[in-house]
């Protein structure tokens, strides 16, 4: 039996998140409002934070803009957000890496993942990714034979 919450939050959350973890570097694609005219922006930086379960997961993303360090907190269920793609897998062995802010020009970056692990996490991207699509596909199926017929 699952609970009042438990079913609003998967009423509300998006169907698929995206494989992110923290070190990545990804690119954020975020709706942002300008006046009465709406756009999409990009984000792009390092993964220093993942947040929350559920509904309520956030990653904390840092980059540096103009020698000063900006960080931004992306609740990943929100509407707001319209993508987020992963550029860089980091090899990292914290769960946090609030050490970055501390750090200065070329100290701050994170070493990619290479070899295997990097082609383990990239055959796992790829199957979740053909795993999207499908369910994609098969719910656009449903909901074309779902208006189409008996009538």
């Amino acid at each position: 039996m699952t609970s009042l919450i438990d079913s609003l939050e998967q009423e509300n959350g998006k169907s698929h998140l995206p494989p992110v973890r923290v070190g990545d570097t990804v690119e954020v694609h975020y709706l942002i409002r300008e006046g009465d005219k709406e756009r999409v922006q990009l984000f792009i930086g390092t993964v220093i934070r993942i947040n929350g379960r559920g509904i309520r997961k956030a990653i904390v993303v840092r980059r540096i803009v103009q020698g000063e360090g900006v960080e931004r907190s992306f609740p990943l269920h929100s509407p707001r957000v319209k993508d987020v793609t992963v550029a860089r897998r980091g090899n990292v062995r914290r769960s946090k890496l609030y050490y970055l802010r501390d750090r200065v020009g070329k100290a701050t970056r994170v070493t990619e993942k290479l070899g295997e692990k990097a082609r383990r996490d990239k055959d796992r991207d790829a199957a979740f990714r053909a795993e999207m699509e499908a369910a994609a596909a098969a719910q656009a199926a449903a909901a074309e034979g779902g208006e189409g017929g008996e009538g």
